[in-house]
């Protein structure tokens, strides 16, 4: 019986010991979180507005210096009519109105790949990467689909940075001329964007 006794007190000891030990490697691990609550205060982000933008999308595909390349296609892109699977580099001026030679406002660097085999339909990924103004430094970021040959297409605005962090909204975009011939287009944007 005093066996057991001392047996139950030894039991109990360690019980504690190890208790202990394990309460003192949660406290250890809960002091080094990959997260926690904060206030937007702290960010400086206070109130939230939303802009407009406009400006003018040169795809140049043409000529001795394109700003827009293919860099990938699979092996039926040439045989397909809307170039399923051809994957062009960008990095097309932005203008504040048409003409190629008006003030460049910034530039939409990135990709976009043909991704639909029944219409010419875009992914498009990319940054417009602003170099004017206030904005300048500032980009907006673009996930989405663009139906070319429609009227207006809307792409989603998933975020950005510098003055556009925590940015979403939506860019309208219009074909403003595209030339047959050569491929180059240009695109009127309007982009409606909420941020800080």
């Amino acid at each position: 019986m005093a066996i057991s006794k001392t047996f139950l007190s030894i039991f109990s000891i360690l019980s504690l010991i190890l208790l202990f030990i394990f309460s003192s490697l949660t406290v250890a691990e809960d002091s080094h979180l990959f997260h926690k609550t904060i206030s937007p205060t702290l960010l400086d982000l206070h109130k939230e507005k939303l802009s407009h933008l406009h400006f003018y999308f040169h795809d140049i595909v043409s000529g001795p210096k394109p700003t827009a390349v293919n860099v990938a296609q699979a092996q039926m892109t040439n045989k397909s009519p809307t170039g399923f699977g051809m994957v062009t580099m960008t990095d097309d001026p932005l203008t504040s109105s048409p003409e190629p030679d008006s003030k460049l406002v910034g530039k939409a660097q990135g990709i976009y790949a043909s991704a639909a085999q029944d219409e010419i339909g875009l992914l498009m990924v990319m940054n417009f990467a602003f170099t004017e103004g206030k904005y300048n430094g500032s980009t907006l970021s673009v996930l989405g689909r663009n139906t070319v040959f429609s009227a207006v297409r809307e792409i989603p605005i998933v975020g950005g940075s510098g003055l556009f962090r925590f940015s979403r909204g939506y860019a309208k975009a219009k074909t403003h001329t595209f030339d047959l011939k050569t491929g180059d287009a240009v695109v009127e944007y309007n982009v409606y964007v909420f941020h800080y």
